[in-house]
């Protein structure tokens, strides 16, 4: 057994509460994460979860050993930073997450310029619109848009954006621009059900809408897509139909009800600021929003 490895499967699968999912986020297949706790657990003695056919639960004596893997790996990654020290050059593995379009757009030019800088670097891009964990699943840094809840870690304002209503000129010659957000409910609407859960559109004013959307869709890009079809009025994140605005295929709706601006950033653990690779991934990024500023469309000038 690979003791170092059945730990990450332990708090992998103790963090999601999944085999499988446990074994998704360590590019493991489900049967060899089991394996890898079995023996552990045998090693120690103990049984380290209460299995149902519907959940996974640490036991007590689980929990307490959990708190002291999640230490043990931050210890590792600590004593790997300072073996290679502040200065050495970019080596090895970075893992990197951010929201799956944000990612495509502003992270991904970012990370080819460092592959084709370092040749001893290599990088893997996690795209999710879930807030992964950083320590639990080996991230040294994350892009967040939105408020930051977790202030054990380090953040660096990129910049902001906002949700705003758009749809095509199409749809708008065909059904009309709403002028209130009440006038919403005699539309069709588009949404993400990734952000749309609650199906409650919020606006300037603190109004709170709860809507029914004719569609609903799982991805942002598909539901971006739609919109562009003429199939309604869509809810993205401002930078994700920047382009589209600016070059006619869609159009801002009640863009005066736009709701306040939310700041994106990248954050990543206090421990990891001494990491020759995430000081070279942080700097580039930092460059880039400076060179390409991050703003709502209402804020660019269109």
């Amino acid at each position: 057994m690979d003791r170092l490895e059945a730990i990450r499967a332990f708090v992998a699968v103790a963090t999601t509460g999944s085999f499988a999912e446990a074994a998704r986020r360590r590019v493991m297949s489900p049967s060899a994460v089991t394996r890898s706790i079995a023996a552990l657990e045998e090693q120690l003695g103990l049984q380290l979860f209460n299995r149902t056919t519907r959940s996974v639960r640490l036991t007590e004596r689980g929990e307490i050993y959990l708190d002291r893997c999640r230490r043990i790996l931050e210890d590792l990654d600590e004593a790997e930073r300072q073996a290679r020290g502040e200065d050495a050059e970019p080596r090895g593995m970075l893992t990197v997450t951010a929201p799956i379009v944000f990612g495509r757009l502003h992270v991904l030019p970012v990370v080819n310029r460092l592959l084709a800088a370092y040749p001893d670097l290599s990088i893997r891009l996690m795209l999710s619109d879930r807030n992964v964990h950083l320590v639990e699943e080996g991230v040294d840094a994350a892009v967040r848009i939105g408020d930051l809840a977790d202030s054990r870690l380090v953040a660096a304002r990129l910049g902001e954006v906002a949700r705003v209503l758009v749809a095509s000129p199409a749809y708008l010659a065909s059904k009309g621009s709403p002028r209130t957000p009440a006038d919403l409910s005699r539309h069709d609407l588009i949404a993400f059900e990734g952000i749309d859960l609650t199906r409650e559109w919020r606006f300037a004013s603190g109004e709170v809408h709860r809507v029914e959307p004719r569609l609903a869709i799982n991805n942002s890009d598909a539901a971006i897509a739609a919109a562009e079809a003429g199939l309604g009025i869509a809810r993205p994140l401002s930078y994700q139909v920047r382009e589209a605005v600016e070059a006619g295929r869609l159009e801002l709706v009640l863009p005066s009800t736009t709701p306040a601006p939310v700041p994106v950033s990248i954050v990543y653990p206090a421990r990891r600021l001494a990491s020759a690779n995430l000081s070279t991934f942080v700097g580039p990024v930092r460059e880039h929003f400076r060179l390409q500023p991050l703003t709502p469309i209402r804020a660019a000038g269109r």
